[in-house]
């Protein structure tokens, strides 16, 4: 190494010594700032000093707990930032997965497992649904605003800001809940829009019927709240936010919601309560959409109109303060609440409604796959006046709280039924239905099918029978002897008397002369499908059967002697088709008595109204026939009659079968069929009943008879001989 290498450089602290030779005053001048440095210096190594005390905590135990502190933290953030980490890989794992299993929006628009039928009256106007009703596809574009904003108002005002899931809602949901006394999930869920659309996908399982009990036990399974259950939904949410636009989302949603009385999606809601579509509704309207979000069948209007508006005017609130709506249009939507239309008033077609459904083919009715339009034979002017007149007697005639029931069917003659009211509580929908349901007595009201029997033989109406004390002995119960209901008896009286004063003795004398087995053909052959008596008691209506069975049989008699199949069902189609998948134009069947027998007869009930037991039932300046019936201890009334134009029964009585105080089948019965038949009529023209007088018995000229000639007792003894063998 060279001599210059080694040589080590100048300490710059040489430099603050004064050379030789140099002035006193110069080294004193340059002594200032030496000593400045130096205490620049002492201050410098002051702060080091105390940096570095702070950095060991001032103290031995001090820098220990502080590098304690630090050594937990970095494990904690550690742990926490690598935990997320896996977490987020997870999770956008998990919405990988579920994105890769969404279909096109199209296909999530209409998610029922079955089909809807829409009944249609005489005259094509909507009057009933059954099943899942699906209006349309709407899409958020163009369902009307007010109704958009309404539901985003009353659901998730925050939905076009957030991803899915809003943690915010979240946390005030359990707020809300715990504040309320409720678990953190039970109650409010905070679920935004999208969240609650997952739900109504079921998370994208499908409804297998093989693999459920049912399906309300599927939907079931789709709406549990258990925790799992929520992430699962907020991974399929947030799925659906990166598949989907907030618009498509929206769209699923506003088709899928289920909005009470069987309605699925806002255009089959809007429909089926107000009759117009969902791009048509008004801000009072789309209040009350929106408000049945949160429990439809307790909000539905069907079911309580006052409490569904009340819901309504706190979602027109809620748009208000959102500023969806300006103070004046919250205030018209106030005073003007939403109105149900006059087919949604009529509470999905009640009794009516539910016999079509029953009678009706299965898979086109009750389990349908499909969207079936049916049209019907009702006459809603018809069902109305029905349903007026039970109401008036019962409020007019029957004591405060009586539990007695009464159902009342109305056809034409061919057996078209055009109103049917079967208990009390008119506008319901699957109660039971005793127009069609309950099996009673007929009592006398069968009786013009035994003289229906005797004049199809050949008898007149002018024929007699002796109407006296009579027994007869039954095989296995002893001897029967029925009364008159007025415990008299009138001698000798004609068939069209006896049916008048409905006359018990001469009732069962004819049906053992006509023939006990030909009266049953005939009361089958006129539509009365229940097993019928074998004895005498046949003749005093000791069968059961329904209302309608006797209504229609009753048709038979009318329409001149033809069996009738009451029939309610005109015309089947799939929605969207124009030919029709059935159609019944008529319930006329076979003839069961001659066209002279059923006008005989009809001019015999004619005088049952007219003259005997059912005079109640007169009708100003119509002809009017019918039959009154009561059973034992009373427990059934009936009356059914007819016009020429429509047939109507009526049956009264309780479903426990408690015998009815004071009323007979002249009384309530027929009243109620007088209200129901002044309104059914009001307006018509009278028309005169196709009915037959009988001819008088023709009186032959008698000769004049000659004295008898006196009989020796030879030809006393060969008279009365031959009178023995060959009877007189």
């Amino acid at each position: 190494m060279t001599e210059s290498k080694r040589r080590k450089p100048t300490l710059v602290a040489d430099k603050r010594y004064p050379s030789k030779g140099r002035k006193p005053a110069a080294s004193k001048r340059a002594a200032k700032p030496a000593g400045k440095k130096s205490a620049a210096r002492k201050t410098t190594a002051r702060k080091t000093a105390r940096r570095k005390t702070r950095k060991t905590g001032g103290g031995k135990g001090g820098g220990v707990f502080r590098r304690m502190f630090r050594w937990v933290f970095r494990l904690i953030w550690g742990l926490t930032w690598r935990m997320g980490a896996v977490a987020a890989l997870l999770l956008a794992l998990a919405v990988g997965v579920v994105y890769s299993t969404l279909p096109d929006v199209d296909a999530l628009l209409d998610g029922r497992a079955r089909g809807s039928v829409t009944l249609l009256d005489r005259d094509g106007k909507v009057f009933a649904w059954r099943g899942d009703q699906f209006g349309g596809v709407i899409t958020a574009d163009t369902v009307s605003p007010h109704l958009k904003h309404a539901v985003i108002a009353t659901e998730d005002k925050r939905f076009y800001r957030h991803f899915g899931v809003s943690p915010r809602g979240i946390a005030s949901a359990v707020r809300i809940n715990l504040s309320e006394g409720r678990g953190p999930l039970s109650g409010h869920g905070g679920s935004t829009i999208t969240q609650q659309t997952a739900k109504l996908l079921c998370l994208g399982v499908p409804y297998v019927p093989e693999d459920w009990d049912s399906e309300a036990a599927y939907e079931a399974d789709c709406r549990q709240g258990s925790l799992w259950r929520k992430a699962k939904e907020a991974i399929y949410a947030i799925a659906m936010e990166v598949k989907y636009s907030k618009d498509e989302i929206l769209t699923i949603y506003l088709n899928r919601a289920f909005l009470g009385a069987g309605a699925r999606g806002f255009e089959a809601a809007s429909q089926r309560y107000f009759g117009i579509s969902a791009a048509e509704v008004s801000p009072s309207e789309a209040a009350m959409l929106a408000g049945l979000l949160v429990a439809p069948s307790r909000y539905a209007p069907t079911n309580n109109l006052k409490r569904s508006q009340d819901r309504a005017r706190l979602v027109v609130g809620l748009m208000e303060t959102q500023g969806y709506l300006s103070s004046a249009q919250a205030s018209e939507a106030r005073s003007r609440p939403a109105e149900l239309s006059e087919a949604a008033a009529a509470r999905a077609g009640g009794y009516f409604a539910d016999w079509v459904m029953a009678s009706g083919p299965e898979f086109f009715t009750r389990n349908t796959t499909e969207d079936v339009v049916i049209r019907t034979t009702l006459d809603q002017r018809i069902q109305q006046s029905a349903e007026e007149a039970l109401k008036f007697i019962f409020q007019e005639k029957v004591r405060e709280g009586s539990k007695a029931q009464a159902a009342i069917v109305v056809m034409s003659a061919d057996g078209a039924v055009r109103g049917m009211v079967g208990g009390r509580k008119t506008r319901v929908s699957g109660a039971f239905n005793r127009a069609t349901q309950a099996l009673r007595q007929t009592g006398s009201s069968f009786k013009p099918f035994v003289y229906a029997t005797a004049l199809e033989l050949g008898y007149s109406p002018l024929d007699t029978v002796m109407d006296e004390p009579t027994c007869w002995s039954i095989p296995g119960s002893g001897q029967w002897c029925p009364k008159n209901y007025t415990n008299k008896y009138y001698g000798r009286v004609t068939l069209a008397d006896a049916l008048k004063n409905s006359l018990n003795i001469p009732a069962v004398k004819v049906a053992e002369i006509a023939g006990l087995d030909n009266v049953r053909t005939v009361a089958s052959g006129f539509g009365i499908e229940s097993d019928l008596a074998q004895g005498p008691a046949l003749a005093l209506g000791a069968s059961e059967s329904t209302l309608i069975e006797m209504t229609g049989a009753y048709a038979g008699i009318l329409n001149g002697g033809s069996a009738v199949e009451p029939y309610g069902l005109t015309e089947l189609k799939l929605l969207g088709d124009d030919t029709p998948v059935m159609v019944t134009t008529t319930g006329i069947g076979e003839r069961v008595i001659n066209d002279k027998a059923a006008k005989q007869l009809t001019w015999m009930m004619e005088r049952v109204v007219s003259e005997g037991t059912g005079g109640r039932a007169k009708l100003p300046g119509w002809q009017v026939a019918g039959k009154t019936g009561t059973t034992q201890a009373a427990r059934d009334a009936w009356f059914i009659g007819f016009t020429a134009d429509y047939v109507a029964g009526v049956w009264m009585g309780y479903d426990d079968n408690t015998p009815l105080s004071g009323v007979t089948g002249g009384g309530l019965p027929a009243e109620i069929w007088k209200e129901t038949m002044l309104r059914v009529t009001d307006g018509m023209t009278p028309t005169p009943l196709p009915l037959m007088a009988p001819e008088p018995p023709v009186q032959v000229a008698q000769p004049q008879r000659q004295p008898r000639r006196q009989q020796n007792g030879f030809e006393r003894a060969v008279n009365k001989l031959l009178s023995d063998i060959f009877g007189n």
